[in-house]
Order: C-alpha cells, then structure tokens, then sequence
C-alpha cells in the first residue's frame, strides 16, 4: 500500500483505462453468457437475501438474475456521501424512483439486509479486489455487514474490466468471487 494521494491518483487513471474497454463489451452480447454463470453462482444461495443493482451507464445487467432469485431481493440506495449504503426491498414489478447518482430505487422503501450482494465495479484484479466510482459506499457497506456476519459478495463485470493489479488502501474490501462472461473465480483468504 502507497499513500493515499497516491493511491487516489492511481485508481482515478485505471477509472479511466478501463471505461472505453466497458462501453466496448456493453452490449456486444456478452450479458447472456455472463448472467448464466451469475446464475449459477447464487444458486447454493436460492433462499438467502440478495442484493443487486440497477445498472447505469455501462454496468452489466444483474437484473434478470435477480428476478429469477427465490429468496428476498433488493436494491442499493445511497443515503449520503461518507455512509453505507442501505437496501430496499425490489421487486420486477415493483414502482421505481430516481435515486442519487442516476440508479433506480423502489418507491416502497421497504428495507432489506442481503446475505449476498452482486456487486457493480468498474474494474478488478486478479486478487479479488475492485474498484468503483471512488465514493467508497460498498467498501463501507461491506465492512459493515461482514462486522455483522457472513456476507458473500460477488463481483459482476465484463472481463475486460480486470487488471492485473489494482491499487488498494487499508479501506478496500475484497470481493469472494467475480463473475464475467467467462466464467466464476474465487478469491479466498
């Protein structure tokens, strides 16, 4: 680990490597293949709380995944810069809001805790860490939730998305697996 003005200038120019790379596989027919191994991944999972993600910009699409899930679903909502983010409850054909930065919520607001999150990140690397938008909201939220008990999160990405090394600071936390179009890998300790 390097110091943290460091660090920050170094996931901001991976930020922007890897952008060009993800609007290139958004769309190109890769959802599919990476849906079916998603699917596969949570399926020890099919009754545990799960939380998704509605995509933006050029996420890779959770979504039919997570209407297929047997067990409670739900979305991330942001509750403001510096905190972790909270979950309600999502249903396929539930009402939904604009939330912050862009992301539908459900109207209901019904919270939920997941015991297995799929994860949206704009990059990753070989050792199972990711890197987001640099707003740190599931880094806090999965310190959080892992203090509370086992949690299972899992990356969700094209494979041009990963590096071979991504800089990290004391604050990043590691996903259990990432899933692409690929196929599954898992990171243990």
């Amino acid at each position: 680990m390097t110091d943290a003005p460091e660090i920050d200038t170094a996931k901001a120019a991976a930020r922007k490597a890897v952008f060009a790379a993800r609007s290139e596989a958004h769309g190109s027919g890769l959802d599919a293949p990476a849906q079916a191994h998603l699917a596969h991944a949570i399926a020890p999972h099919a009754e545990e709380p799960l939380a998704g993600y509605m995509p933006i910009r050029t996420e890779i699409d959770p979504v039919p995944v997570m209407a297929a899930h047997r067990g409670p679903v739900g979305v991330p909502v942001i509750l403001g810069r510096g905190r972790p983010l909270a979950f309600h409850e999502w249903a396929p054909d539930g009402e939904m809001v604009e939330g912050p930065f862009g992301a539908r919520i459900p109207a209901s607001g019904r919270p939920m805790v997941p015991k297995v999150l799929i994860v949206p990140l704009v990059g990753f690397d070989a050792r199972g860490y990711r890197l987001g938008y640099g707003g740190g909201f599931y880094d806090r939220t999965l310190a959080e939730l892992r203090a509370a008990g086992p949690v299972l999160a899992i990356g969700f990405a094209y494979g041009v998305q990963e590096f071979a090394r991504l800089p990290i600071d004391a604050f990043d936390q590691r996903l259990d697996m990432v899933v692409t179009e690929a196929g599954i890998r898992h990171f243990g300790d």
